[in-house]
């Protein structure tokens, strides 16, 4: 089985998010960039299937130089190959279709992406490769079982969860579930050393055009003040709630 993980490269989550020209440009200077979660997640299952069916797993991301370090831990964690695709991303239509020209060159049978990046939280990539490339679709997958050609998916959906079979080709929106986070995998030292031997391959983008555009960026506005109503004055409670906040 070949299996191919999608990997976004992520602010984490700690960093502090600042915007230049003009709010136009998310400002990378002085950001941490990771593995977004859930595609963690998404590694993590794949690298099962490696150990425990002999699986192939290779990583792929959609993204400048800036992305290499980000797939190279993807490599410590154990995938055998990177293949970065040489675009700067810049909607989920151009990115889905970049992917499919990877996933159709390379004959994979599953196709293991988050259910969305933690920056933009588009949700939108996986659904959208799918039918790019005619495959089978889970999303909000929180566990997955392959025997063959043959695939057996859980996924959240409201209030609670869906079993489903369903066949290879296949592609899947994984989320924390698929794997627990005491499964997610740290990179030792060998793993490191050895992911420095393993083939990152740049491939040329076909020149997928994009759909949007960003107009503007714009932060939350801040958090106004506190007021502190002491338990037992409920007047004053419902004074400041009626007259204020104007909620009742």
């Amino acid at each position: 089985m070949k299996i191919l993980v999608c990997i976004s490269h992520v602010p984490d989550t700690t960093s502090k998010i600042n915007f230049t020209d003009g709010d136009t440009k998310f400002d990378t200077n002085g950001v941490q960039f990771v593995i977004n979660p859930n595609d963690e997640f998404g590694l993590t299952r794949a690298m099962w299937f490696k150990e425990k069916q002999g699986a192939s797993v290779d990583v792929v991301n959609v993204g400048g130089p800036e992305t290499e370090p980000t797939l190279r831990k993807a490599l410590a964690i154990g995938a055998d190959t990177a293949i970065r695709v040489n675009a700067e991303a810049k909607d989920g239509y151009q990115v889905a279709k970049e992917l499919a020209k990877v996933v159709k060159d390379g004959g994979y049978d599953l196709v293991i992406a988050g259910r969305e990046s933690i920056d933009y939280n588009g949700a939108m990539v996986p659904g959208m490769l799918a039918e790019m490339v005619d495959a089978n679709f889970v999303t909000n997958c929180i566990s997955l079982e392959v025997d063959g050609t043959n695939a057996k998916a859980v996924r959240e959906i409201d209030g609670g969860k869906e079993s489903v079979s369903t066949t290879l080709p296949l592609v899947i929106g994984g989320q924390k579930g698929l794997v627990e986070e005491s499964d997610l995998r740290i990179p030792n030292m060998r793993g490191i050393m050895m992911a420095r031997k393993k083939p990152l391959n740049v491939v040329e983008p076909s020149g997928a055009n994009t759909e949007t555009g960003t107009v503007k960026f714009e932060k939350p506005a801040p958090k106004g003040d506190v007021t502190l109503v002491a338990p037992d004055n409920l007047d004053e409670l419902v004074n400041l709630l009626h007259n204020e906040a104007k909620v009742i």
